[in-house]
């Protein structure tokens, strides 16, 4: 074969390697490029920010501890508060404090005695003096609407604090 007749050959054979198979791709192409190009939404107008005055910077840090259970020479706990390991257990001591609740109240004689739900289905009849709760909790005072209680706890630095807690009565819907 001779030099000149090398490109005829090389254009035939790229005449052959024309394809059609892909003339559906090139039309949907050609008909996306024909529509209407679209706008787009303005953007939304910018809301000012409103700051937020923080209002407790004068209280005591969640981090830092209750005031009352610091000493002077900085260790915690008090040396008067400790749980009495002596005494014997009531019932209620087993059962965890976010398990409770208070669902009413007797009196008798002058006496106030509180109705204390177990959370297993039992009623309780309690008054000022009983423990109850996990954390040596003792019942210092009632009324019609809640039961006062002040807890024994660990401190974390081998101590004890006071904290205290309340059970509202619970209200039923009817």
């Amino acid at each position: 074969m001779t030099r000149p007749g090398i490109p005829l050959l090389l254009a035939l054979l790229l005449a052959g390697c024309s394809d059609t198979r892909h003339a559906d791709l090139q039309a949907y192409i050609d008909e996306t490029l024909a529509r209407p190009a679209g706008e787009i939404e303005a953007v939304p107008p910018l809301r000012p920010y409103k700051t937020y005055k923080y209002s407790a910077m004068t209280l005591r840090s969640p981090f830092d501890p209750p005031r009352d259970s610091v000493a002077m020479d900085g260790s915690f706990g008090r040396a008067a508060v400790a749980p009495d390991e002596t005494r014997p257990r009531e019932f209620l001591e087993g059962i965890a404090f976010a398990s409770l609740s208070m669902v009413g109240i007797l009196e008798r004689n002058g006496a106030i005695w509180a109705l204390v739900d177990d959370g297993r289905g039992g009623i309780h009849r309690v008054t000022v003096g009983n423990y109850l709760g996990k954390n040596h909790g003792r019942i210092v005072s009632l009324s019609r609407t809640q039961i006062d209680i002040i807890e024994i706890v660990p401190d974390g630095k081998n101590g004890w604090i006071e904290r205290p807690r309340t059970l509202t009565l619970k209200e039923t819907q009817s």
